[in-house]
């Protein structure tokens, strides 16, 4: 029977899996598979594994019971092998790396930090306001000139403005906080974020990045919202 595999851990890892049941429309009780230093969390599956909320949902939950009690390799959602063989074998070939993963991940979480505009009228108001240009684009549209040529001139220019804007402020949010963690992992953001982070922040450290943010979201005008989730399991980090 295939195994759906959630994470590796050290093998001395408390693996506290009372009352939750695996993934799947027949869920299984969850079970460890050990080779030398290192386990795997498995669960027996009998289907193809889709992401469904449910699915979704248990996935997570077993990270973050297997997080609470020590430090933890989180796999992405869907990683299925063969039968336990397979997952000794994983396990044995890549026992140095997981080892030296699991001691640098050691006492951190990841946090995830989004900056978004939620407000386009006001960062409108924004850029008419201090670009001498735009404003003036927009008074000769407004008065009622019918150069086709000037919405799009405006547009344009507003467009730069905004993307320099939003560049300058997620360099700037950056900056700030990666002081907070021991590493960074950036994602392409979608609209409407311009920013998506992932940090790996000691525990340690935790108090202090949450106080930073809230400054910092007190502070950004312009219509932005600024949020920080976690602690989670550290999938962005893991090698």
């Amino acid at each position: 029977m295939a195994l759906y595999v959630y994470a590796i851990t050290a093998k001395d890892h408390p693996h506290r899996l009372d009352g939750l049941t695996g993934v799947g429309s027949h869920p299984a009780p969850l079970r460890t598979i050990h080779a030398g230093p290192l386990s795997a969390v498995v669960s027996d599956v009998s289907e193809e594994i889709r992401p469904k909320r449910r699915d979704l949902q248990v996935h997570q939950k077993v990270q973050e019971r297997l997080m609470a009690a020590a430090v933890v390799l989180p796999l992405q959602f869907g990683y299925v092998a063969a039968d336990d063989q397979a997952v000794r074998q994983v396990l044995e070939e890549n026992t140095d790396n997981y080892l030296a993963s699991l001691k640098r991940l050691d006492g951190c979480a990841e946090y995830h930090v989004r900056a978004s505009q939620q407000d386009e009228e006001e960062l409108l108001r924004e850029v008419l306001h201090d670009s001498p240009e735009a404003r003036a684009l927009n008074d000769r549209i407004r008065a009622g000139e019918q150069d086709p040529q000037l919405p799009l001139a405006l547009g344009e220019l507003v467009a730069r403005d905004v993307q320099e804007r939003q560049d300058e402020l997620a360099a700037g949010l950056l900056q700030t906080l990666l002081p907070y963690a021991r590493e960074h992992a950036a994602h392409p953001p979608s609209s409407p974020d311009f920013l998506n982070l992932s940090l790996l922040v000691p525990h340690e450290r935790k108090d202090d990045l949450l106080a930073v943010h809230a400054g910092l979201a007190s502070q950004i005008k312009g219509g932005v919202e600024f949020r920080i989730t976690g602690p989670l399991p550290p999938y962005s980090f893991v090698q």
